[in-house]
């Protein structure tokens, strides 16, 4: 009878804690809470995260799943207005995490959020050109000399739309060979020798600092973009999708973007 009565005593303190966590709100308090809501994690977790966070999310979803071994984070890694698009239509995802606002506006503006977005990192351009710099480029006037190919991202996507923003600052015009739907493609043209310059974020010359240089340019302050992270309501792990957010949030998620080249928000 007594053994029956601490099991019992026992499930019920396992029980409140559980419930406790699932009530947690994602946003900057929740970063001394990430702790307590990733012990609790268990099942999949479903990251629909812009390209951009490929390597820093990548580390805190395996950082995640060591400190829950019943947790696991799967990634779907895109451009952000891709990722909106296909949540809008109905993909199965805990969590969002895009590159801009806007591209967050469109999924919650859809109903899709569970709660505020909370901003999370922010992040800037700079062009990103091959080893050496052999087209000596200093700013973005040098990227319409003569014979200087240039990738850009789209506009629609926000590593496209920040470089705009940049380019009419500077009030430069220029024409690219190509328009990549993703920050990851753009630098994919300078890595290969395919272009010799590409406008993208500073993580992503960083993390490509074996083949690419950055070249910082002032226009960019004026630039910035807010990086957004949301659990989804129709979220079929909410409880995984809570922890992993308040993981992102936590003093352990932020010291891996910081070490990745994200700004603090």
């Amino acid at each position: 009878m007594r053994g029956t009565l601490a099991a019992l005593t026992a499930l019920t303190v396992v029980g409140l804690t559980a419930c406790g966590d699932d009530t947690k709100t994602a946003g900057p308090q929740a970063t001394t809470a990430g702790a307590t809501s990733a012990a609790t994690a268990t099942g999949t977790v479903t990251v629909f995260a812009a390209a951009s966070l490929t390597e820093s999310f990548t580390k805190i979803g395996k950082d995640f799943q060591a400190a829950n071994p019943g947790a696991k984070v799967t990634f779907n890694f895109a451009g952000s207005s891709a990722l909106a698009t296909q949540i809008n239509n109905g993909a199965p995802a805990d969590v969002f995490a895009s590159a801009a606002p806007a591209n967050m506006k469109t999924v919650t503006d859809a109903g899709g959020g569970e709660g505020t977005a909370t901003t999370f990192v922010k992040n800037q351009l700079v062009i990103a050109v091959p080893k050496g710099n052999p087209k000596a480029i200093k700013g973005l006037a040098d990227l319409t000399k003569p014979g200087v190919k240039v990738a850009l991202c789209a506009e629609q996507v926000p590593c496209g739309a920040a470089a705009k923003k940049a380019l009419d600052a500077a009030a430069v015009k220029l024409t690219p060979v190509t328009l990549e739907q993703d920050v990851k493609g753009a630098l994919s043209k300078v890595k290969l020798g395919e272009v010799d310059a590409a406008l993208v974020y500073r993580t992503d010359a960083k993390a490509a600092a074996a083949d690419v240089e950055g070249v910082e340019f002032p226009e960019s302050a004026g630039a910035i973009n807010d990086y957004p992270i949301i659990v989804l309501k129709k979220a079929p792990n909410p409880a995984g999708a809570k922890a992993f957010v308040a993981y992102v949030l936590s003093d352990k998620g932020r010291t891996v973007l910081g070490t990745a080249g994200f700004q603090a928000p």
